[in-house]
This record gives structure tokens, sequence and C-alpha cells, in this order.
């Protein structure tokens, strides 16, 4: 469908692609990956005709129905729901079309255009444009208001809805997870995975990725290169593709090695609990795609606080909103190692609470303890705003503390990838990227103790998201997050705590049961109640059923274990990728990941069996 034929494209003075030869056929829904400025979205907008290769060929059908999500939407009158609909361009020429043929008395037209009208599924838009709408989060209210009423994030969404409106067999999404929540994103996920077109999606969520792409496109070193499988499988072939190299195999045992002693610590500590038995299958899919951000540029730790103190902080009785009450009687305490993950629909009050603890907002009601050592690390979009644009990211650390020297605070940031002329320049040309990075440096460099974590992914690429995340899980701390980054929570946190009509309640399940429950089926998401789950009374007959295939999935689990441990001793032996006469490398991967998967859903089925047995006790 897409052809690429000795591609060579120039943006200014910097080379881009040079003679790419690519083929993306129809129905492939491909993730477009690499690091930032490589030209993914360069790509798109040649695709779109906004500019000529510098040499070779670049051709698709004449009657390919491209759709494109725009970064920009203009404030105007122009109401929600229209501007929604008029992403079918065909349909609204129908309509045109029928609007003058009655004004002109052309009945003679209308009986054919009113066919054509119910051919393009006409007497179905509106409603397909509202069922779009309130998937993205919009209510019914947002319908009727002027596209001026809305901010910049929640226009970014009117455009995704318009998009998708748009009948396409070619869809171009660039970041379209920016400025979404984590239910919204579970919901995009869900329908791009329905989609009937070809996809090329530019993102760095990875969950999102594995979840919507069957193919990876890498741009690197001015080439793209195409690889079947999801993200995570992309990954695992890379890091083989690095290990060719003695001294990247040998940077990769000490990465491996360095997660393994960390899945052990945490193994030795975790309770049975869902929540933490979920993050020990995360860390161990962690093993496997470390290796391939062994050369990245950002390896950066978060310090603490030499003092320390338990609770960090308390919440009691807390009535939470600016004028009017949005949770009501908050009742939470914090304490060292604590590491939490907020969930909730938008607008439920989750960044409220957050302010409230970092005392942007007062409390309406209530008492807030601070500990006697506190120090707090936070960060939201307001943090990235605020930096002045005037003064260098040397100058931003300075401030933290004027007795550091420039060697050390050089060193400091170079983990943050700010080296040589980028740490003293003025940061006013600093991409969202670079500014989210050195504010998430001005935060580990002040060693708190307490972090409050309030969308800390957006605009930060694969290997910055990798190496923070590395970063939280070292970190001693107590942690808060919001998120949409399933990645990040599920590598990182232990417990879960989700806002809903109101109230801050523990959330007992994992991600996987809170996605469930945005696809429920209703799309009003406010209608989503936590309850705890009934106990059922199991039978004896039903309990040694239970425990017999349990002994059954244990058993599998050691066979498969070991197979996958054979397996990936082939995999980590230097000789494997040099002698020819040895086990084929492409094969070897294809059964790490079969193996991976086979464990993944045996772990699934023996822990369901496992907490079934506690409930029921």
């Amino acid at each position: 469908m897409l052809s690429f034929n000795n591609l060579s494209l120039r943006r200014g003075s910097n080379l881009l692609f040079q003679e790419v030869s690519f083929t993306d056929h129809k129905k492939k829904k491909v993730g477009l990956v690499g690091s930032n400025g490589t030209g993914k979205t360069t790509l798109f907008k040649m695709i779109q005709g906004d500019f000529e290769s510098d040499a070779g060929e670049f051709n698709y059908p004449p009657d390919l129905r491209i759709a494109c999500l725009d970064q920009e939407v203009p404030g105007s009158d122009e109401l929600a729901l229209s501007y929604v609909l008029s992403g079918d361009h065909k349909l609204l020429e129908i309509q045109n079309a029928i609007t003058r043929a009655e004004e002109d008395g052309d009945y003679s037209s209308l009986g054919d255009l009113h066919s054509k009208f119910e051919d393009h599924d006409g007497f179905s838009a509106k409603s397909r444009a509202e069922q779009l709408m309130v998937g993205l989060g919009f209510t019914e209210s947002d319908f009727e208001k002027a596209l001026k009423d809305f901010s910049g994030g929640w226009r970014v969404r009117l455009n995704l809805a318009r998009t998708l409106m748009k009948p396409s067999d070619l869809l171009l999404l660039d970041e379209p997870t920016n400025h979404l929540d984590l239910d919204t994103i579970i919901w995009l996920g869900n329908w791009i995975k329905s989609f009937q077109g070809a996809l090329l999606l530019i993102s760095h969520d990875r969950e999102f990725l594995d979840e919507c792409v069957d193919h990876i496109a890498h741009i690197h070193n001015q080439q793209i290169e195409l690889y079947s499988g999801n993200y995570s499988q992309f990954e695992i072939r890379k890091a083989a593709k690095l290990a060719e190299l003695e001294s990247n195999y040998n940077a990769q045992q000490r990465e491996i090695a360095h997660m393994q002693n960390f899945v052990r610590r945490f193994k030795a500590k975790a309770t049975k609990a869902r929540q933490a038995q979920s993050r020990i299958k995360a860390l161990e899919r962690m093993e496997l795609i470390a290796p391939a951000h062994i050369d990245s540029p950002f390896h950066f730790k978060i310090p603490e606080t030499d003092k320390i103190s338990n609770p960090l902080m308390t919440l009691e009785g807390a009535e939470l909103g600016y004028t009017n009450s949005i949770v009501s009687n908050v009742g939470v305490s914090f304490r060292p190692g604590d590491r939490i993950g907020l969930l909730g629909v938008n607008g439920a009050g989750k960044s409220t609470l957050v302010k409230s603890l970092t005392g942007d907002i007062d409390l309406l009601e209530g008492l807030k303890r601070d500990g006697k050592n506190l120090v707090v690390g936070y960060f939201s979009q307001h943090q990235v705003d605020d930096l002045d644009l005037q003064k260098s990211a040397i100058q931003h650390i300075q401030n933290i503390d004027e007795k550091a020297t420039e060697s050390e605070i050089r060193n400091f940031l170079g983990g943050f990838n700010f080296r040589g002329d980028k740490a003293k320049d003025s940061i006013e040309n600093f991409s969202g990227g670079e500014k989210a990075r050195l504010a998430l440096a001005k935060i580990a460099f002040q060693k708190p103790n307490l972090l409050l974590m309030d969308e800390p992914t957006n605009h930060l690429d694969m290997d910055m998201r990798q190496a923070l995340t590395v970063a939280l899980q070292e970190f001693g701390g107590a942690i808060l997050l919001i998120s949409h980054d399933r990645h990040l929570l599920a590598n990182t946190v232990d417990e879960f705590l989700i806002i809903d009509k109101g109230k801050l309640s523990r959330f007992n399940g994992d991600l996987e049961d809170y996605r469930k429950l945005i696809l429920r089926g209703s799309i009003d998401l406010e209608s989503i109640k936590i309850e705890p789950e009934a106990k059922t009374k199991l039978d004896k007959k039903e309990i040694k059923e239970i425990k017999t295939r349990i002994l059954v999935l244990e058993k599998s689990l050691k066979r498969l274990q070991r197979k996958l441990s054979e397996t990936e001793n082939h995999l980590n032996s230097p000789d494997s990728y040099k002698d020819e006469s040895g086990p084929n490398l492409h094969d070897l991967l294809r059964d790490q990941v079969n193996l991976a998967s086979q464990i993944e859903q045996t772990e699934d089925e023996w822990f369901e069996l496992n907490q079934h047995l506690e409930d029921s006790s």
C-alpha cells in the first residue's frame, strides 16, 4: 500500500533518511519508533504530501483514503459535535448538496442524494460521532460547546475524535495518548483493535503499542527496518542484535544481573497480594527488555535525604477541593517504601488530591500532618511550564544548591543527557521532552523522600521512560503516581488507590482488573463502582480439585522455566552469535517469546486459583 524505494530526505541540513526501501502492506498495524529527532513526524508529513523527498520514490494507490491526527485545533465558534462530524468530508459534501438541492427546488437530484447519504451511513453519523466523543471523555453537555471554550488538551481530543470519524484505509496517529488519561487510552486501544484499515502509529507508550500493533518500523541510522510482532518482541530482537558486539554483550550481562538481583529482592519481601504478584510478573518481563536499552543516553538515580520520618505525611478527615468538596473524608498516610498508583476517571479528583498534598490547595476541612524530615519531590506539567527559559540547565540546578560545583552538576545532568553546550545554553529552544527531563532532574537533585508524580512520562521517549522506570524502582522513599503509562505503573507501584464518586478507597485488583472495569460495556465511566467482592464458600471437593490443578500448574511452570532457562543460556552465550553451526538465532528468539508467553498464562491461572482459595477461606 505504501512503498518507499531508495528514498532520501533532508530537513534543512539534517539528513533523516538515506536510500530507504520499505513497504507497508494493507491492513498492517505498524508502530513507528525511534529516538526523538529521527524523522517520525516528518515521515507522516511527507505521506500527507506536505513536502517531497530529496531522492527516490514514494508511492501509494490514488484512491487510498488517509486520515491523520492533527496536533493543533484553532479556537473558533464551531460547535464540538459539528466539528467531529466534519471529519467525514464525503458525508459533509453530500449533506451540503442535499441542502442546495432543497433550496433550489431540485427535487430530481434529491432522490439520488438521499440514496448516497444512506449508502454512506449518514443516518448513524451523529450517533457514531457522539459515541466517539463520549469514549474520549466528553459528556453530553460538551456536544454543543464551541471549540474556543475547550483547553488545548481537550481540543486535541476533539481532533482525535474527528480523525477517527473519517472513513479511512490508512490511519496516521502521532502520539495520540499524550493528552489522554488511562481510562481513555484503554478505550482508544480497544477501538484501534477493531479498526479494519491499516495503521501507522507513533507512540512512546509501550503497553499501547503492544496492544495496537502487529509490526514495528524502527528508524535508526537513517534507515527504516520492519519487524513482525509488537514492541516487546521488537525489544527482544533488538537486544539480540546489540549483543552481537562483545562490548554490548558484556554491558547487557551487567544489566541483566542488575535486574535479576532487583527482582529477587522484591520477591523476597512481596506478599501474595494481587498487585504485588502482578508487579513480579512485570519485573520479570523487564529482564527481557532491559538489554535493549544499554545504548540509552539516560542513566540516573533519585537520591534520598539522609534523614527520614515515619509517617512522611498524613491526611485525616480531609475535604479536598477549591470552593466545593471534590473528594470527601480522606484519610491516608504515606510511609517510607510506600509505592502507590492513583486511579480514577478524568475529573474524579486525582490532581486535586496531589495538589492538596503539596499545599498548592488548602484543605477545606480536616488535618494534614507533615513529618519532621519530609522532603517532597513534586512533578506536574506546571513544573515544566514554570521553568525559566532564559536560564541554562546548570543554572536551574545551581538555584537549588548554590554550593554545588559546576563539575558536580555537569556529572549529575549527564545522566539526563544534558552534556556539553546543552547543559550551559539557555533552555528556550528545548523541546517538550527536554524540558520534562530537566524538571525531573531538578526533583531528583533535591533528594526527596516522598515523590508525588502527575503524568511524568508526557513527551518522554522510550529510553527516558525506561530510565525513569528503573530510577523509581530503586527509589527508597514513598511514591504516589498518577500516570497513563501502564508499563510505568506495573513496574513501580505495589498497590492502588482509586477516587470514585468523591471517595478515596483502596483498589484491590491490578491494572488488568481496572482495564476490564473500563471495558465492562458501559461508556459512562462514572458509573463504575468499586466494591469488595463477596466471598464464595467452596466445598471440600472443589478445594481438592483446585489444589490438584495448582500442583499440575506448578509442575508445568517448572518444566517451562527449565526450557526458558536453557533457551536463554543459548542466547546469553556469545558463541550463539558467532557459530553458524549452533542453534538458529531467530528460532531461539521465537522460542524465548513463546515460552515466556506460556509461562505468563500458566502463572495467571496459578495466581487466580490461589486467590480463589484465599478469598473463600
